[in-house]
Order: structure tokens, then sequence, then C-alpha cells
């Protein structure tokens, strides 16, 4: 017999004006949770392992954009137990949580004291299911008789639900069917849509309901017992095997899985501990993150809110990683082809040869609730997608994968010359299609952060300074794939567009008086005369012409600029500058990381390395040495932090990538395959490094090891090991 679902009290609305906000009101930083990830499924977890539910809470199991546990708890004795730590190991795969009794009367009538029962919470996720052994000893020198209850719930709300959206109609929840080991929980969403939510124990509880499983055990002094249970999403099949045993398989085949897919990155140790500490959770983050697709491994965004496949996002990502690891930007590229816009679909902002933005699998996106199904509303996927096909070309030398994509480029540069420029001015602009889409389309796309310098927002079709930077860059990547595939003609005229777009953007877009880029031009072609970290991206490229560079530079590292810990979105004494403002003031590890290639690129190896420190210092101070997706911009106080944003992610992907980043643009690392040939320039180390050695530096299969010392502010760099093949050249 079929129940229609509860509604549990919607959370408020957000201030935010985009219509789909992250809302500030369950403060992520202040909390502390602690997330996992594999494939499609994340967690959101407190610090004990349970998931708290009530308004504007977002904890949860998540499986494709659909909460499928929304509350856990467990009780010892009849309340909450004590936390004694919890910590996600390195690697990422399992949830550590240890845990004992309070003071409380026993079953039996006599009194506990405290810390005499422990428990141990030890979880991980792997293919759809959520795996956890609950370990109970018994460290009195009496027999003690345990009560363990453990308390779930599952609303198969909508992330975006979760998030703070208010839905004015939801499907159906099914009655719950309960054995004596199993407990299934579904809902009939309005998208046709049947969600389930598996959940079986081991050994079988005393007691067990729809939302309620109860335990009783009689432990001798110093002895043990272990509870298993798992949560599965969608379940496919029937086990043969208990959830004991499947426990052991799955952390097995799930820590397997993760060595092998980090086993391809270049392995990185230096002479600073703690710097190992971050750079080993920057690579799990970014392998955790990685997803197989049939494609190839594809980066999602970021836990929780972004934990699916976004275009921007990967495409920075696998910039980002392309030295550590290009089969990131192989897999990013195939699928990003793949769902390369065919059609105009103004509700999707597509039309064709555009590049994805973002994909959901919610029921939500299904019915059209929210336009993010397959959504292609943002301005810069469609250039970097080129752009990184000419880094990957670069870094690689495989001219099989340009020759398969190729009309992909194509269909892309043909965008940019149809759809992208709106007015035929030779400049790329944006402006939403649907209502609903995201009204700022570059990758600071809250609803105010393109404005002129009196604070007054601008208004469409803009046109960002960092956009067209990606375009003159994209013109060049098609025209040097052109011409590997013997495309001369179309080399040529992407060759002669791009130096037009150089000579044009330099004349409407610098500000003398400034010594920057305007952030953009409004719709009327007025200079937003506004200092930003995005004049910053141009230099990532060869634009700018030479002599506005030291300007550019000098700016950016300005005291209203530079924080100490990075470099600010907006700097201090523009008008809508707030360092606690998501992209008017705040710092992101991945725009300094960008900025610090292009410093590099241009010469400037100190201004990187002093990036490059900011941003460990600020990794020093962050749980488990992991930078977030932002932090607040305000100035650094010696001996303290960087202020924490309040829903930041983390981890997130780009931020996992800025400090491997950061290293090559300090490092001045680069790859010539036609030679076989690793590259420094003007090699520097930053002052807490005295050491760096790089494992496996690969080069169409030929692997080579390097160990850098220090020596006054000189590099010197040795050969450790290498394949017969493989060189390394180093200029000063």
């Amino acid at each position: 017999m079929d129940t229609q679902s509860e509604t549990h009290p919607p959370p408020p609305p957000a201030a935010d004006l985009d219509g789909f906000p992250v809302a500030a009101k369950s403060l992520l930083s202040e909390r502390r949770l602690h997330t996992l990830k594999q494939g499609d499924m994340f967690g959101v977890f407190d610090q004990t392992g349970d998931i708290l539910f009530g308004d504007g809470i977002a904890d949860g199991l998540y499986f494709h954009d659909t909460r499928y546990l929304s509350g856990l708890s467990m009780t010892l004795q009849g309340v909450r137990p004590i936390l004694l730590s919890s910590t996600v190991r390195e690697n990422n795969v399992l949830l550590s949580v240890d845990l004992t009794n309070t003071d409380i009367d026993g079953p039996d009538g006599r009194k506990m004291n405290h810390d005499l029962l422990h428990v141990r919470r030890s979880r991980f996720l792997w293919n759809r299911v959520c795996y956890e052994r609950v370990e109970i000893r018994n460290f009195d020198v009496e027999p003690r008789t345990a009560l363990l209850d453990i308390r779930f719930l599952a609303d198969f709300a909508d992330l975006f639900e979760a998030r703070g959206s208010t839905r004015a109609r939801r499907g159906t929840q099914r009655e719950p069917v309960v054995t004596d080991s199993e407990v299934t929980l579904a809902y009939d969403g309005l998208d046709g849509r049947r969600r389930t939510t598996l959940l079986r124990f081991w050994p079988p509880p005393a007691s067990l309901d729809a939302r309620h499983a109860a335990f009783r055990f009689d432990l001798p002094p110093g002895q043990r017992v272990l509870i298993h249970y798992e949560v599965e999403c969608d379940p496919d099949g029937v086990h043969d095997a208990q959830p004991n045993r499947r426990f052991l398989t799955g952390a097995v085949e799930a820590r397997r899985a993760l060595r092998l897919s980090s086993s391809r990155a270049a392995a990185i140790a230096t002479s600073n501990e703690i710097f190992n500490e971050a750079i080993r959770r920057c690579i799990c983050d970014i392998y955790m993150l990685l997803t197989d697709k049939k494609t190839g491994p594809y980066p999602y965004a970021g836990v929780p809110w972004f934990s699916t496949a976004f275009g921007r996002d990967a495409l920075i990502t696998a910039m980002l990683t392309l030295w550590l690891d290009p089969e990131i930007a192989r897999g990013v590229l195939n699928y990003l082809a793949r769902h390369q816009a065919r059609v105009e679909d103004p509700v999707a902002d597509a039309e064709p040869g555009k590049i994805l933005h973002e994909v959901r699998h919610g029921e939500m996106a299904e019915l059209g609730e929210v336009p993010f199904r397959h959504y292609y509303g943002s301005i810069d996927s469609t250039p970097l997608f080129v752009m990184l096909a000419g880094q990957y070309l670069e870094r690689t030398g495989d001219v099989a994968l340009m020759t398969m994509i190729w009309p992909n480029i194509e269909r892309a540069i043909d965008w940019i010359d149809r759809y992208g420029d709106r007015d035929g001015d030779g400049f790329v602009e944006y402006g939403r299609r649907n209502k609903d889409g995201l009204i700022n389309q570059g990758w600071k796309d809250s609803y105010d952060s393109i404005f002129h310098a009196d604070g007054t927002l601008a208004e469409g079709p803009i046109a960002l300074c960092e956009v067209q930077a990606y375009v003159y860059a994209a013109r060049r990547a098609a025209a040097t794939i052109g011409r590997r595939l013997g495309k001369t003609a179309y080399a040529e005229r992407q060759d002669h567009l791009a130096e037009a777009l150089r000579v044009a953007f330099n004349a409407r877009f610098w500000i003398e008086e400034l010594g920057t880029f305007a952030l953009a031009l409004d719709g009327h072609k007025k200079q937003c005369r506004v200092r930003s970290s995005n004049a910053g991206h141009v230099l990532l490229t060869d634009i700018t012409t030479p002599d506005r560079v030291p300007s550019l530079v000098q700016g950016l590292m300005h005291r209203s600029s530079f924080t100490g810990w990075g470099i600010r979105t907006i700097p201090e004494g523009e008008a809508r500058y707030n360092p606690m403002a998501y992209h008017n003031g705040s710092v992101w590890p991945h725009d300094n990381a960008l900025i610090g290639l292009g410093l590099a690129r241009h010469g400037y190896r100190d201004e990187a390395a002093r990036l490059f420190r900011g941003m460990f210092e600020a990794a020093f101070y962050t749980d488990l040495r992991r930078l977030p997706e932002l932090f607040c911009g305000f100035t650094r106080n010696r001996a303290e932090g960087p202020v924490r944003y309040p829903v930041a992610c983390s981890p997130q992907a780009w931020a996992a990538a800025t400090l491997p980043a950061l290293i090559q643009s300090t490092l001045g690392l680069s790859f010539d395959p036609a030679t076989v040939a690793v590259h420094f320039e003007r090699p520097r180390l930053p002052e807490f490094l005295d050491e760096m050695t790089l494992y496996n530096l690969e080069i169409g299969g030929d692997r080579v090891t390097v160990r850098l010392v220090r020596v006054g502010n000189e590099v010197a760099i040795n050969v450790v090991e290498r394949t017969e093949s493989i060189r390394v050249q180093i200029a000063s």
C-alpha cells in the first residue's frame, strides 16, 4: 500500500538571486563535516559519523543528485556516545570514528562509568554501497551489556531541495519492506523513476523496523563484538555474501582501485614533511573526485554541492594536472566532445558546438524544475575545450586523439564565430536565453560579480576579459592542431583571427590609469573599470602586449590584491569589495594557480613562488591539509590561518590541483614529446622547500625521476633514474 511522502520542513530561501543558491544556514566550516565520495555516490557526515536531519541541514548519503539516506544516528546505552576522534584516512577511502560511553545506568541496573566501552566506526563507499563496521569493546574488569541503536531515515530529496530550493509537489513514498535483517525504503518520483534504499544488517538485530535497528550484546571483560551494515542505492541484484564479508572484500577493492588510478600520476616528495602531507592530500583528493566514464576518467567538481560533471571545472582541473597525469585531460576531452551541443535549445542555453556546463541526474533536473539536466550556460567552457586540446597535444604528442576530436574542435570554433560573438565585434559575449539559467556565465557566476566602478551591475551581453584571452588561445591551439593534421588553410585563418583579436583586445580592454585590463565590456561596450583577478588569467596567453605585463603583475601582487595567502578575486578599494563575498573579494586557490602559471609563462617565477608559499601555508592551517574551494579574503594576520568561507566545498577538484600546478609554475616545467625531453626553465624552489624529488615524469612511455636542491636562489637538478630515450634540459 502506497503512503504519501512526508514533507520535511523546507530550508529558508537564501539571499542569492541566481535562483539556485547554496544557503549558508548550515555552516559547513562550523560543523567540521566529513565527506566521502566514490563514483556517483558521496556522503556528508558529522564528526561522530552520524547524518543529522533537520531544517537547513544537507547531510546525507547521495547518489545521482538524490539523497538516499537523510538521517543516521547511533546511540550506546540509549544516549549519543562521546566523540574521541574522527578522521578520513589520507587515501580518502575510509572514515574512522572513535567513541566511548558516558556515565550512565546500565540495562542491568548497575551504574556504568564513562570510558569503559570503546566504539569504533569504520565506513567507506564502493559501487553504490555505503559499508560500515561497528566494533564495540569492553575495557571494564566486569562483564557489561552493550545496547546499540541505529536509527535511519530516507527522504529522497533532490540535491537542490537539500541545498535550499522548495517544491510545490513531491512524489510518493512507498511502504517500507522489513525482514529480520533488511529494510527496503523506496520513493516513486514525479519523473517516473523509483529510487530505492536497501539497508542490510549482520548479525540480525534484536529488533528491526522501518527506522530503527536495535542490538544487545553481553560482553565479558576485554571482549569485543562486530556489527556490519550497508546502505545500497538502487540495488540491482541479490547478494549471497553477508555484510561482514562484503565489507572486507569491498574495502580491498576500493583501496586497490584508488591505488591503481593514482599510480598514473607523477609522485612528489620533498624535504618538508608538512608539505608532503598537503601534496599527498591533493593527489588523493584529485583521484577520489575522478569518476570513471566510458570516455575515461572525469574529475567531478567537488563535494558536496558539485559532485557531478561540470565542463569548466573539469577543463581547468585537467589543465592544472596536465604535467602530472595527462590521462585526466584525455578523459575530459573525450567526455565533453561526446556531450557537445548539437542543436539550439534556449532552455538549456545550448547552441551547436557549445561545450557543456553541467549535468544533473536528479528528479528536479529530469522534470525541468531546474535547467541543469544538460546545461550549457557557461561562456568559457567552449574556448577552454580547444585550449586544453592544444595543451594536451603539446604535452603528449597524441595526434590520434586530435584526429578523433577534430570535428568537435571545428564545431567549437564555429560556435565562437556564429554564436559566441553576438554582435560581430570580434569579442565573445554571454547573455542567458533561459530566465531560470545563470545570470553570469563566466567562472565568477554570482549575480553581482560583474559590475562597474560605481558598483552598478553590468547589463549584458557581457564580454569578460579572461574569456577573450581563452578565445585567443583557442584559435592559436586550433591553428597548431590544424597544421599537425594537414589543414594549413584553416590554421592560417585561425592565426589571422587570433592576431586581430589580440589587437582589438588591447585597444578596447586596457585601462592605462589602472594598469590592468577591464573586468568586462557591458552590453553597450562600456568598460567595467574594475581591477580583478580575471585580468590575471590573461597572462596564461600571449594576447597582451609585453610592455603591459609588468604593470599588470604589479597590480596583482599589490597589498590591496594579495592578502598574504593569495590574490583576491576583487581587490580592496573596489566598489563591491567584500572579503566575505563569494566572488567579490574572496581568495580561490584555483584562481591563484592559473595566475601562477601565467606569471611563470611571462618569466615572473619569484612572484609565482609567493603564491605557492601563500597557498601552502593556507593548507597548513586547514583541516587535513586540504585547500577548500575558497576562503575569505581578509589580510593575513600573524599566527592565524585564513578565515573560512562558510559553505566552501571541500574537497574541490580545481582546489586540489592548485599545489601541483604551482609546483609546475615555479619550476618552469614543460615537456617536448617530439624530442622526448623534460624542460626546466629558470626553476625556483620556495624557501620552505630545500629539496624536491619528482618521480616518474612521463612522455610517451619513457620516464625520468629528478631531484631538485635549492642552493641560495638557484636550483640544482640531478637525474636519479631514467629510461634510455628521455632527456632532461635546464635553461637558466
